[in-house]
């Protein structure tokens, strides 16, 4: 295992999230450099103790370990292709936001390189790092991952899922939808009562104790839905699940039904199918093969 007593680390990238990963560091007393496209980004961590590199190319050969915090895919190659040769021989592990599938083309590009590479998916916002409930998940490269785990466990809780390369960012893109759906049904729920003269901070105080509540649920949908058999004792039909009174209150409130009328059709598709008895969890099956 390394410490921040023989780890010399780049970080390249200093927009929020990147500024925050470095100067967790910083605070930790790794011997940090950073580098940002534009100027100015880097002033507050260098007067905690970091060094500011003029270019990439200055940050990539300070140390051995390369942190990629990027606006995108094409901004990791852009940064890096012209790096490639003094990359060789080092360690680079990218938190930039990527598909699965860019993910593994990063992998591959890394590999014949020379680099080795840790890929990563970061499930908290900038003011979460180093904080409780702060979760960061990796894949790639499992020896990178051992030997850097206590740098990264300064950002939060690290959980790897294997030497496939785009697993992290799988689970962190899988996440996210879970997320922003549940916050399109909010922002929905919150549209309906405002005609009636309810703030959104007013709903907000209902919604967030009865969504939590609900969240209690994941695991018997799971259940269910790992077994295979929709018709088990105790679940909700598909047919009682039938949005339409939800629908017409949204069109009499006169707002967009377009949030709830998407779970709709995916319920619909399953009762049209013949499985209106079968229970809610079903739409999985809807989700899982798209017309």
């Amino acid at each position: 295992m390394t410490t921040n007593d023989s780890v010399q680390v780049s970080v390249l990238g200093l927009g929020a999230m990147g500024g925050a990963l470095a100067g967790a560091l910083v605070k930790a007393g790794y011997a940090t450099t950073v580098w940002n496209r534009s100027a100015g980004k880097a002033d507050d961590l260098v007067a905690q103790g970091a060094k500011a590199a003029a270019t990439a190319g200055d940050a990539v050969r300070a140390s051995r370990l390369v942190i990629a915090c990027l606006l995108d895919h094409a901004s990791v190659h852009e940064v890096l292709d012209p790096l490639s040769d003094d990359l060789a021989g080092r360690t680079l592990i990218n938190v930039t936001t990527t598909s699965p599938a860019q993910s593994r083309e990063l992998a591959a590009w890394a590999a014949a390189a020379g680099v080795a590479y840790l890929d990563g998916g970061i499930m908290a916002v900038p003011h979460m790092i180093g904080q409780a409930g702060s979760s960061i998940l990796y894949s790639g490269s499992a020896d990178v991952f051992q030997q850097y785990k206590p740098l990264l466990d300064l950002w939060g809780t690290s959980t790897y899922f294997g030497e496939d390369a785009g697993l992290a960012s799988l689970y962190d893109l899988a996440l996210l939808a879970g997320m922003y759906v549940m916050f399109a049904g909010f922002m929905h729920g919150a549209a309906m009562v405002a005609p009636a003269g309810v703030t959104a901070g007013e709903f907000a105080g209902m919604a967030a104790p009865w969504l939590t509540a609900m969240t209690g649920g994941f695991q018997g949908f799971a259940a269910v839905i790992d077994g295979g058999d929709y018709t088990v004792e105790g679940l909700q039909s598909l047919e009682f699940s039938d949005l339409g009174h939800i629908l017409a209150a949204s069109s009499d409130q006169g707002i967009s039904t377009e949030v709830v009328a998407m779970v709709q059709r995916l319920i619909q598709r399953q009762i049209d199918a013949g499985h209106g008895r079968e229970g809610f969890a079903r739409i999985f099956e809807s989700i899982k093969q798209p017309v």
